[in-house]
């Protein structure tokens, strides 16, 4: 995006533009937040920025999942503060939602401090920055997230504003923060599945899903800008509905988006393994516009360890989970993630996970140590001592499950190869006929790319490729 002039004036009004500029940090559903953040701006005349260093007002959208994403965070904020010293600085996310006023408390440098569970707020919210300046918070909500009382004023606005109408249209987006082409789609807010280590329910809330009409105005709005991979995305896409009745309402849902007219594709991201419905093999193999592209977190295998962590399975149950899924779709493309250092880990049960890994041979998985987040019931089994002798050792498991699974995947990547497959193409390497993109079997972000070889492409854009090599967990392709 082309630099705006300090002295430019809004062509609407004749006043001076307001840019805005947004780090986005975390997962794909703080992408949406942005998104969603940066049309609401817009409506008030702030104009989006891609230099922080010329935005009037920069948003970091925090990330608050695990003690790792909190420290990028504030350094992100840090960075960008020096920067930029003279623009007006708001804290947002998941970790303004958690700890309003330790941020505030703390991070005199912010100017605000804006939770994540009602988007609508933040014009008024930024309009309101210049009358809250040195510590004056007047009209502001309290926070609720105090863990205390405060040793001293603070020095940032704080709105962490409640949930919002269901049934209000507040959620539009016209930027979207992502390659061209793809889009996530939130289908929900929050989870009800509490699981012994996550934060999530403390920061995002309950179940909230969104209503049916809503998301599919969403995906026909998506699908009419040229968008050609929408990817479903909720803490768990499986429990969509089930805070309305009970029931899971996910695969009608799913089914009345790809009855949507339109080329594009729909991927699935995120179910949880203890409630995966089973009919939903049904409608991927019948249904073209269905990536078949599960992503199960699995956590775990051991029953020592997926217990604390309040979920019910074992190696075997998940196992079949698998092969009943491959035997269903022997296409189809798995990915899952493994959290090592739970309290009480052992040897034995990293054995049990390893064993898991080698026998289900996901495509794709990724791994993360276990953070203590206070609140969560797993926040009592272990003390600060145990936590860090256990996470050292799980270092070196994860270390070595990760070399496992990056042979597995770069054996399930030569499947591919001598095969054509539609590319969509996200970028262009300058100066070269190369390009950069993704096959159906690789998911935004997280997964391999596929480098294609080739003359006048266009991001956003798809193209039929032939796959010629692997290289690491990447496809090397030619153009058709």
């Amino acid at each position: 995006m082309s630099k705006t002039n300090p002295k430019e004036k809004n062509p609407n009004n004749n006043a001076e533009v307001k840019r805005l500029y947004i780090e986005n940090l975390g997962c794909a559903k703080n992408q949406v937040d942005a998104e969603v953040m940066a049309h609401n701006l817009k409506a008030s005349g702030w104009q989006l920025v891609d230099d922080a260093a010329q935005a009037d007002l920069i948003i970091v959208n925090t990330c608050g999942f695990i003690e790792s994403a909190r420290e990028q965070s504030i350094d992100s904020f840090f960075s960008l503060r020096e920067l930029n010293p003279k623009a007006k600085m708001i804290v947002s996310g998941c970790l303004a939602q958690r700890y309003a006023n330790e941020l505030a408390d703390q991070l005199p440098e912010a100017d605000g401090i804006f939770g994540n569970r009602d988007l609508s707020e933040i014009n008024g919210f930024v309009d309101g920055l210049e009358e809250c300046k040195e510590g004056s918070q007047n009209g502001t909500p309290k926070p609720k997230t105090s863990k205390g009382p405060k040793t001293q004023q603070p020095k940032a606005k704080v709105l962490v504003p409640e949930y919002p109408d269901p049934d209000a249209e507040s959620d539009e987006r016209d930027r979207l923060f992502n390659f061209p082409g793809s889009a996530y789609l939130k289908i929900s807010e929050g989870c009800n599945h509490r699981c012994g280590y996550c934060a999530i329910p403390l920061i995002r809330g309950s179940l909230r899903s969104r209503p049916k009409d809503a998301v599919l105005k969403e995906a026909k709005r998506l699908i009419s800008t040229g968008i050609k991979e929408i990817n479903l995305i909720a803490q768990d896409l499986a429990a969509y509905g089930t805070d309305w009745d009970g029931k899971s309402h996910f695969c009608d849902l799913l089914a009345s988006i790809t009855a949507i007219e339109g080329d594009f594709r729909v991927r699935m991201l995120y179910i949880h393994p203890d409630a995966f419905p089973m009919e939903l093999l049904d409608i991927v193999k019948s249904n073209p516009k269905v990536i078949p592209y599960f992503d199960i977190p699995f956590q775990h295998a051991s029953p020592n360890i997926l217990r604390p962590m309040k979920r019910t399975g074992s190696r075997e149950v998940y196992s079949n989970l698998i092969d009943t899924i491959r035997r269903e779709i022997p296409q189809c493309v798995i990915r899952t993630t493994i959290m090592l250092g739970f309290p009480g880990e052992t040897q034995e049960d990293f054995d049990e996970v390893y064993k898991f890994v080698e026998h289900c041979r996901f495509n794709w998985m990724g791994s993360f140590l276990y953070s203590r987040e206070e609140g969560t019931y797993a926040w009592d089994l272990t003390n600060e001592e145990e936590h860090k002798a256990l996470i050292k050792k799980a270092k070196v498991w994860q270390r070595k499950l990760q070399r496992l699974q990056e042979k597995i995947s770069s054996e399930k990547l030569k499947e591919f190869v001598g095969n054509e497959y539609d590319v969509l193409i996200e970028e262009l390497i300058e100066g070269e006929d190369l390009a950069i993109g993704r096959i159906w079997a690789q998911a935004p972000e997280v997964d391999g790319l596929t480098v294609v070889m080739g003359r006048d492409m266009i991001p956003g854009n798809v193209y039929r490729c032939g796959i010629t090599k692997v290289n690491g967990v990447d496809l090397e392709a030619v153009k058709i």
